[in-house]
């Protein structure tokens, strides 16, 4: 909070405050909103299609700040978001709904990436760990506003209101910073070449394929699981193959082969993003549908989840070396904390038992992902820090929308909507999910760059 740090400090955490916000009061009003829109089959697709989206935003918005600096897009990005809320806020069917989720989401793809390269630019490498776990500790007041906020305003008014209510919250974020962004220019050095605008258009053609691969699959597996025709598993697949081709063209070299590094470091990102939100999503439904708890107690678990990602972001701040171990440390946690779910979600087991779980798996969240978020300015040059924080952002949202997705087809698939709980089906999710955390033990061991190899004899005698 020095005073060269100061605007920009104050910008990028009223506009994570707000992101915050926006999540945890969505996730507690859509339980209500799926039950008055008729959505409950397809429950997950609203969370996975914010994602989705987001997914073609942070490809484009990555181009742009790389391309132009990060105040365009954050000014395209603010204008989406909140045009979804409002189209959101504004829905009378479901379809209509999910459609507002995708235009916020694209809207929200364009500003991470940007937020990403402010932080690149305006921080020092010793402070960007402490600007991260700054940013962790915005979500502290929404999470302890939000979902009370949110829950309160379902029960007694309207949950349109949580929509309408966050959109000029966006707005005032985005002109806090506003002014700080005339400062920034394009991301790179004097000596580095901007890129051509071949490549530009190949990326971007990447991220439309991408996002529209990722659409098919979901649709098409939520219509099969919802008791469509058999074609559409086949649909399904082309859409998982058309996303995984072009995957690896938005990525770092190396990341289906498993390379340490900057590809590891941005793979246990994704599969931490598959385990923690898939099992987020399904929480609050869990509690509201087959246990009986009312919105604002039921968003309690996300608060406390909240708080135990911000104390792991603080702890992660503290630590200067071998931060890959953080990466290790944090899979494990979620695992183990994924696993115990299932003993700690029964309609008979204290909520507080929940909470004291979630509020650990928030902490290995807040280890790893800062960590992550340390690890991917620290190891890209000035000219490819929108392009490598473009794609920890689609590691984030497309883990996202596989983990949503994914628990959301199992969801359609094993809900009994007369069986008393309904508790086996979301078993089979959490310990679906603790797969997908436990495998980030071995990307995050890999996450720590390669050692270089002692020279030889005849190279140090030819120096």
């Amino acid at each position: 909070m020095a005073a060269t740090y100061r605007p920009p400090t104050i910008g990028l955490l009223a506009i994570i405050t707000i992101f915050a916000f926006e999540a945890m009061a969505v996730a507690t009003a859509m339980p209500v909103v799926s039950r008055e829109l008729d959505g409950r089959s397809a429950y997950g697709l609203a969370f996975s299609m914010f994602l989705t989206a987001s997914l073609l935003g942070s490809v484009l918005g990555g181009l742009w700040c790389d391309a132009r600096g990060p105040r365009p897009a954050v000014g395209t990005g603010m204008g989406l978001a909140v045009a979804g809320l409002v189209l959101s806020g504004l829905a009378g069917e479901f379809w209509l709904f999910t459609a507002g989720r995708a235009v916020a989401g694209l809207g929200g793809g364009f500003m991470i990436v940007a937020v990403y390269v402010v932080i690149g630019q305006a921080y020092p490498q010793k402070l960007q760990p402490v600007i991260f776990g700054w940013m962790a500790a915005a979500w502290v007041v929404p999470s302890l506003l939000g979902p009370l906020a949110a829950g309160l305003l379902t029960q007694y008014v309207s949950w349109r209101l949580v929509f309408y209510g966050v959109a000029p919250l966006v707005l005032t974020a985005v002109l806090a910073i506003w002014p700080r962004l005339r400062q920034l220019g394009v991301p790179q050095e004097a000596a580095v070449p901007a890129p051509d605008r071949r490549s530009g258009r190949s990326r971007a053609l990447r991220g439309l394929l991408l996002a529209g691969g990722v659409l098919l699959a979901q649709w098409a597996a939520y219509e099969a699981a919802a008791g469509g025709t058999a074609v559409l598993y086949p649909v399904a697949a082309a859409g998982a193959v058309l996303a995984l081709l072009v995957l690896p063209g938005l990525m770092p070299p190396g990341i289906l082969r498993l390379r340490r590094g900057l590809p590891s470091v941005i793979l246990t990102r994704g599969t931490l993003n598959i385990a923690f939100f898939g099992a987020e999503a399904f929480i609050p439904l869990m509690l509201v549908a087959s246990h009986g708890i009312e919105p604002a107690t039921a968003g309690l678990t996300l608060t406390s989840g909240a708080l135990g990602w911000t104390i792991g972001s603080f702890i992660q701040a503290k630590v200067g070396s071998r931060r890959h171990r953080l990466l290790v440390a944090g899979s494990g946690l979620l695992a183990v904390c994924l696993a115990l779910l299932p003993l700690v979600s029964g309609p008979q087991v204290p909520l507080w038992l929940l909470m004291a779980a979630w509020t650990a798996a928030g902490l290995a969240m807040g280890l790893a992902l800062s960590t992550t978020s340390v690890l991917i300015l620290e190891l890209s040059p000035p000219a490819e820090q929108g392009r490598n924080s473009s794609s920890l952002q689609l590691a984030d949202q497309l883990g996202g929308v596989v983990g949503t997705a994914g628990a959301g087809a199992l969801f359609t698939v094993l809900h009994q909507p007369g069986a008393a709980g309904d508790s086996g089906s979301y078993t089979v999710i959490w310990l679906a999910l603790a797969v997908f955390a436990a495998a980030g033990l071995y990307t995050g061991w890999r996450s720590s760059p390669r050692k270089p190899t002692t020279a030889t004899k005849e190279e140090i005698r030819s120096v």
